[in-house]
């Protein structure tokens, strides 16, 4: 790790900065991700490394560098001499960002930290981490806050952001063998076509404030950096399944006891005046489009949330936290 040449000491737990470049100084190990990010100036990189030549570009990564909106922020004294690479190479990587998004993920699954990039600011709140990377050999940096609005294309990183390795995906198979059994309360969230990241990480953050078991989308269907920042940790709390096949996924939902139930604006019973399976799949459709017209007629009961009618309906993370608080006041009794 490295940062701006003032020291603020760590507490007794960790080493200070100025012990962690040591031991990266004295790290001898070419394959380690140290080997690269000696403590040097720019000035002392360039009399060491001499001209830089253009490193050869596959027609690939050309195609990856014209479809991402990502600049290499500049260096600093003190800082990996190596660029920031905001693209990855590696598709099993993700890129997160948001401090209580970056914390759930590394308190659930510190393994898959590949590197760190925060703010000066941000040392105190991630001191864990910090020690973690030193004692595990991986890199972090101290950056600017215009460094990590390029690494993420955000301004709202909060000072921080992560490079992972991405959770394996989830099979339906293992989402049912660990909710309760039936007939037992038990409530699932269907997403038909919904992608927009802060919709998404929206509705995350609901379903984890009121016990949602699982959330299910069409195959192919990931959690973005902008999503998770937005579910403030939730991410790393609601199972997040892939559907391979959707009829598949039905037939086993019904086998396992649930009712399906579609919201739609129209042509539905009002929400307030129905009383909701135990056992209930929720799905939502994309706004605009709506949900698929297979999804509308497999489900068992079509919900509407009543209101003053001036506009049609909410927007899709309105109205999951409406119906999940409305599952929640019917069933709290089991709560």
């Amino acid at each position: 790790g490295s940062g701006s040449d003032g020291d603020e000491a760590f507490d007794n737990r960790f080493l200070s900065r100025s012990e962690a470049r040591q031991a990266m100084a004295n790290d001898n190990d070419s394959e380690s991700p140290w080997a690269n990010a000696r403590i040097r100036t720019p000035e002392q990189a360039r009399k060491q490394q001499g001209p830089r030549r253009a490193a050869p570009v596959s027609p690939r990564r050309a195609e990856d560098s014209r479809q991402t909106n990502h600049q290499t922020p500049t260096q600093g004294a003190g800082e990996f001499t190596d660029a920031i690479h905001p693209s990855h190479a590696n598709a099993r990587e993700s890129r997160l960002y948001g401090l209580n998004a970056c914390l759930a993920a590394f308190a659930k699954r510190p393994d898959s930290l590949r590197k760190v990039y925060l703010t000066e600011a941000r040392i105190p709140a991630l001191k864990n981490v910090l020690a973690w990377c030193v004692k595990n050999r991986l890199g972090y940096r101290v950056v600017e806050e215009s460094d990590l609005d390029k690494l993420t294309s955000s301004r709202h990183h909060e000072g921080v952001c992560f490079d992972m390795l991405r959770a394996a995906p989830l099979e339906l198979d293992a989402l049912l063998a660990n909710v309760p059994k039936a007939p037992a309360r038990s409530l699932l969230l269907w997403l038909d076509g919904v992608g927009n990241p802060h919709n998404v990480g929206a509705l995350l953050r609901t379903a984890a404030h009121f016990g949602v078991h699982g959330v299910i989308s069409p195959q192919g269907f990931d959690v973005s950096g902008a999503a998770a920042r937005v579910a403030e940790g939730a991410a790393e709390i609601v199972p997040f399944v892939q559907a391979r096949s959707a009829v598949d996924a039905l037939a086993a939902l019904r086998m396992h006891g649930y009712a399906l139930a579609a919201t739609m604006p129209r042509a539905s019973v009002p929400l307030y005046a129905t009383a909701l399976p135990e056992r209930l799949v929720l799905v939502f459709g994309a706004e605009g489009e709506g949900m698929s017209e297979a999804m509308v007629a497999a489900a068992d009961l079509r919900l509407m949330i009543p209101g003053s009618g001036t506009i049609e309906s909410l927007n899709v993370a309105a109205s999951v936290a409406v119906v999940l608080g409305e599952f929640w006041r019917q069933h709290a009794r089991d709560a």
